[in-house]
């Protein structure tokens, strides 16, 4: 217990030098639960003997640093795969244990091996087996051109001297005598590498880079129907879609989207003028005081872009 009428700091030092003497203990007892988990293990290491006795499948748990799956038989550790696994386990253990288990584990040269990304890179000018092809989904698919699919680095083998990659983590190489040994076809998909947005022709350029924002403007063009006081339609068609790019382009400054909206909201009032003065203008004169509100202000704001023509952004 720590003194409460000493100063925080002492209190603190205090709390922090308790908790590390329970920290140092949990981890001392976790390295000897570990090392008594080595050397107790099984005729099966650190491979599931259920998955072994049922399917013929090598599972390696020793990924698994956790015990949940785990359970003691005639003073010996086994390891499963699952919580099915060990279910089953534990309602038959004499029959996945020799000298009833009706397969025994492989040599350890003929185990697969994990590897890591380092490790595979570690390997090089080695390369790894089908050209990185995954040969469990190859197979799997009947070994069609549509089966090819390139493993992930993170999910890589050592068998029999030789690397393998996989799709993903189900898809490792538990049937190595199944799959070890296949055959590419003459016919691979392309290799699929990153290309530079630049180096693709203008049209190309145009479709992977503006084609979406493009769209969005077009529409916008064509429900809207923009028309412009003293400008044609082309024109006013032209200056909207380059105004709505600017004000939603990506990669702009949020300051520049910014400013480009507010004369977006513009150009809509100036277009709204047109069909607005065409409804209101009266036949004769009339009077100002007689006039619809703000009627006089749109009339002065509709003569004033008689001789403003507004640039291209």
């Amino acid at each position: 217990m720590a003194d409460a009428t000493q100063s925080k700091w002492w209190i603190w030092n205090k709390v922090l030098q308790e908790v590390q003497v329970v920290v140092k203990e949990i981890q001392i007892y976790l390295e000897r639960i570990k090392e008594e988990l080595q050397g107790r293990l099984g005729e099966f290491g650190q491979y599931c003997p259920v998955s072994l006795a049922e399917k013929g499948e090598l599972v390696d748990c020793s990924s698994t640093a956790s015990l949940q799956f785990a359970a003691e038989f005639r003073g010996h550790y086994y390891k499963m795969a699952s919580q099915e696994e060990l279910e089953k386990f534990l309602s038959r253990p004499e029959v996945y244990v020799p000298p009833l288990a009706p397969y025994p584990l492989p040599p350890p040269d003929m185990l697969p091996k994990r590897l890591t990304a380092a490790e595979v890179k570690a390997l090089f000018p080695k390369s790894a087996e089908m050209q990185g092809y995954c040969p469990v989904t190859y197979l799997d698919g009947k070994q069609r051109y549509e089966a090819l699919v390139p493993g992930n680095i993170e999910y890589s083998v050592m068998y029999q001297d030789k690397v393998y990659v996989f799709e993903t983590e189900e898809k490792l190489l538990k049937l190595p005598e199944k799959y070890w040994n296949l055959k590419l076809p003459r016919k691979l998909p392309p290799k699929k590498e990153p290309i530079l947005l630049t180096a693709l022709p203008m049209a190309g350029y145009l479709e992977q880079g503006v084609a979406t924002s493009l769209i969005k403007a077009l529409n916008e063009v064509g429900c809207l129907k923009p028309k412009l006081p003293f400008l044609s339609v082309k024109r006013t068609a032209l200056l909207f879609v380059a105004c709505h790019l600017k004000a939603h382009n990506p990669r702009g400054s949020a300051q520049g989207r910014r400013a480009y909206r507010q004369k977006l909201a513009e150009l809509r009032e100036h277009c709204e003028l047109v069909p607005y003065l065409g409804r209101e203008m009266p036949s004769d004169y009339t009077e100002p005081h007689r006039r619809p509100p703000g009627f006089d202000l749109k009339l002065r704001t509709f003569f004033s872009l008689k001789d403003a023509r507004p640039a291209f952004p």
